[in-house]
């Protein structure tokens, strides 16, 4: 996927890339059979060792 790049105003929650991306991320997998990981408590945590 592409990523918006970050803005260059002063910061809000809403506008930072990791923000956007995972906005978009959710709205494919409420649609798509493909799933993108958003975050390690949605997408379940992959345990190593």
């Amino acid at each position: 996927m592409g990523k918006p790049k970050k803005r260059t105003s002063p910061r809000k929650t809403g506008i930072r890339r990791s923000h956007l991306v995972l906005e978009l991320a959710r709205k494919v997998n409420s649609k798509s059979p493909v799933k993108v990981r958003t975050t390690k408590r949605e997408s379940g945590a992959v345990k190593t060792a």
